[in-house]
């Protein structure tokens, strides 16, 4: 019997990591991804690339969503139709999270938004939560966690962590480029939570950014250095 309850555990681990990591591909995407990864690429135009990437993002991330039927009454007669099981919580990781925010608003204008504030300690390297704030509902809502990089999968990890101590059960997380050692922690960390991403890039410099990447997300969001 141990050795049956451990078979079917192993499996079910196996096949959850294989179906844990989501690539989403569309041209439009690509295009856009292309354009904001060019160095002359100016702050004004590469926030619109992130939004509209963002955008383009939401049928993906939210496809294995749960609905439950209702009946509805068209101007013709009744029928059944089918709603989200549960509401959706947006958290976007502060600061270059807020980028992807207005994208999956533009789709999901219904949403609440939740924040993460995170920072380096510089003693032990590590991300820590220095600003949390949450609808009450995290606990039984849909959360789609924003963050534009996933490279070394520290932060989002940590972010991951803030909200289940809160509460939250049913994660996702939406980045736009993903590195294989970020892809590696996020899933050893957190095998329960499904990662979406448009592209996934090759390694980590030692700086431990994303090549061939596409530089600082925040920095070039906000303008507050030369792209």
């Amino acid at each position: 019997m141990k050795m049956v309850l451990s078979l079917v555990a192993g499996t079910t681990f196996l096949h959850a990591v294989c179906t844990l990591n989501h690539h989403i591909q569309h041209p439009v995407i690509d295009d856009r991804l292309t354009r904001m990864r060019q160095r002359d690429c100016v702050s004004s135009d590469f926030r619109r690339y992130v939004r509209e990437i963002s955008q383009l993002m939401v049928p993906s991330v939210t496809a294995n969503l749960l609905t439950l039927p209702v009946e509805v009454e068209t101007p013709m007669e009744i029928t059944t139709g089918r709603k989200l099981e549960r509401d959706i919580v947006l958290v976007p990781i502060l600061r270059a999270g807020l980028g992807m925010l207005e994208g999956f608003l533009s789709l999901l204008p219904e949403a609440a938004v939740a924040h993460v504030g995170l920072a380096r300690n510089e003693e032990t390297l590590q991300a820590e939560c220095y600003y949390y704030k949450s609808p009450v509902h995290i606990t039984d809502a849909d959360v789609i966690v924003l963050d534009p990089m996933l490279a070394t999968g520290g932060s989002a990890s940590t972010a991951i962590t803030e909200l289940k101590k809160q509460g939250a059960k049913h994660i996702h997380f939406a980045c736009l480029v993903a590195a294989p050692e970020g892809l590696n922690n996020i899933n050893g960390q957190h095998p329960d939570v499904p990662v979406h991403y448009p592209a996934l890039d090759s390694r980590l410099n030692e700086q431990g950014y994303i090549l061939p990447g596409l530089g600082d997300a925040g920095d070039r969001i906000f303008g507050t250095i030369e792209p």
